[in-house]
């Protein structure tokens, strides 16, 4: 099973949508915590629903709110900029939110699936986390990063 990361800054909408269509992506789960933010431009929740369906052969879009972090932890981040403190209770938040318990793995299977964020790499970014606790848990995940 392979399972695809990307985050939408430093990327125009022709790449952005250009690589979920070449990489056939049929689902793209949304955990970011704000999907309306005003730094979203084309990928706020309700203008990406659409241009997923549009654009990516009618590609599906699912916000997942258990997959994002929390205020507290982003802004202690944002402040501090301690990726080592910021890993740690975000891993611990999935634990709580028991990850990958609470999802449907079934629909991974189903659908090839890219989970969205904003971070144009993947390094410090949750999104990483998040597939790296999915493939740790699910052994036969193959994760990409677009």
């Amino acid at each position: 099973m392979k399972l695809y990361t990307i985050g939408f800054t430093q990327k125009s909408a022709e790449t952005f949508f250009g690589l979920l269509h070449q990489n056939h992506i049929q689902r793209v789960m949304d955990i970011r915590l704000k999907p309306d933010g005003q730094l979203s431009g084309f990928s706020k929740r309700e203008d990406l629903r659409y241009f997923l369906a549009a654009l990516v052969d009618g590609c599906r879009y699912e916000h997942v709110l258990e997959l994002a972090p929390t205020a507290e932890i982003l802004s202690e981040y944002r402040q501090t900029h301690d990726w080592g403190r910021y890993t740690l209770r975000f891993k611990a938040l999935l634990d709580e939110r028991d990850v990958p318990g609470c999802l449907d793995k079934a629909s991974f299977t189903r659908y090839s699936t890219c989970l969205l964020c904003s971070e144009p790499l993947p390094a410090q970014c949750h999104r990483r986390l998040v597939a790296e606790r999915l493939a740790a848990c699910w052994p036969e995940v193959e994760i990409i990063h677009l």
